[in-house]
């Protein structure tokens, strides 16, 4: 499907201090806050990260949940204050997941002159094929997902593909490869990808899980569930999620301290030969 490039539906005669997806925002002082400490966190993984090359073409994919909303609604609002020099187009893969309701993305996109993409791919007839009964399908539905995200960003003319994940997305990340993977390893906020022609940014790296709930419930965006397909349900993932929430409630800030240590590598201080040169001391 080709790009579709909606007119601004906003009244002229409305408030022009802000992108048209956040004019219905809440004026209050709580939710100020919440947005100021959302952009903040945001403008700090793109400078830390070398992440903005102006005059780029970014494909930021929205699933419909409160985190892909939460990413475009926060580069929405950045580009509108003159603070990230790229164009956006946002992008829904539909997967042919039961009972997806459609109409809801684009009708929400045009409703506040979003220039997006809406395109079909029954991945889901595949995954439920290869995928034998009683395993959950993410892992497979997430290549296929990201396989078609990289063609319709080179088609677009985009040279990164933009994804939603947030600070926990990145710590259970790491504690699924310590625990199953016997690696150190996390959710990189920018990398290249196999084909070196397209390079994939996290802008929410900073961001708290909790927050773009918070954000999102006050923003009230037509969030579509992400359990459509049933397959949701004993991830080793929520494994994790209990874990991290079980430290958090028994150890307040121990999340952030944990973002913090993944910048902070010693390699001197841990195990790897081939990482440090232990036989050169």
């Amino acid at each position: 499907m080709n790009l579709h490039v909606s007119p601004d539906p906003v009244d002229e005669s409305a408030s022009d201090a802000c992108h048209p997806m956040l004019r219905s925002a809440p004026q209050t002082g709580e939710f100020n806050k919440l947005r100021k400490r959302l952009i903040r966190q945001t403008r700090q993984a793109l400078e830390d990260f070398a992440m903005v090359v102006p005059g780029q073409r970014w494909l930021v994919a929205l699933s419909g949940g409160k985190d892909s909303y939460g990413l475009l609604s926060l580069l929405l609002d950045l580009k509108w204050r003159g603070l990230l020099p790229v164009d956006l187009v946002a992008c829904n893969l539909d997967q042919g997941q039961p009972n997806f309701p459609k109409h809801v993305l684009p009708e929400y996109l045009t409703s506040i002159g979003v220039p997006h993409r809406i395109e079909y791919r029954d991945t889901y007839s595949i995954v439920t094929e290869k995928v034998p009964e009683g395993q959950t399908y993410c892992s497979l539905c997430s290549r296929l997902r990201r396989g078609h995200l990289y063609r319709i960003a080179r088609e677009e003319g985009c040279s990164a593909l933009v994804l939603g994940h947030h600070r926990e997305d990145i710590l259970e990340t790491f504690f699924l490869n310590l625990f199953h993977g016997g690696r150190l390893a996390a959710m990189p906020p920018k990398l290249m990808n196999d084909d070196g022609d397209m390079t994939v940014l996290r802008p929410l790296a900073y961001c708290a899980e909790g927050d773009l709930q918070r954000f999102a419930d006050a923003m009230q965006f037509p969030i579509i569930p992400c359990d459509l397909c049933g397959s949701q349900d004993g991830l080793q993932r929520n494994a994790m999620k209990t874990m991290l929430e079980d430290i958090e409630r028994k150890m307040p800030g121990r999340k952030e301290s944990m973002i913090r240590a993944l910048g902070h590598v010693r390699p001197s201080h841990l195990m790897d030969t081939k990482l440090f040169d232990f036989a050169g001391l």
